[in-house]
């Protein structure tokens, strides 16, 4: 069993979480958004090899928050709570 670290609720056993996607993903805005631009951004992921930035739910408190961790070794770097509405 793995442990992550929820910035709001501190370490919890990984079957608490849900993966949210890679941060950074930014929804697309606006009323002419291309199908492809709309399926690039539901479907298509990262799923890089090394370190990533990912968004992830602690599903025990329901709070989001970004994780940074290493997708070889699963060790996690760091954890923190978005500020308002910007993704720190």
């Amino acid at each position: 069993m793995q442990l992550f670290p929820c910035p709001f609720c501190g370490p919890r056993s990984e079957s608490e979480f849900h993966f949210g996607g890679d941060s950074g993903n930014i929804r697309p805005e606006g009323s002419d958004v291309s199908d492809e631009t709309w399926s690039s951004y539901l479907y298509l992921r990262n799923n890089q090899k090394g370190p990533a930035s990912e968004v992830w739910m602690h599903m025990t408190c329901g709070e989001m928050f970004r994780m940074d961790r290493d997708t070889v070794t699963h060790a996690v770097v760091s954890s923190a709570a978005f500020l308002g509405d910007a993704q720190s």
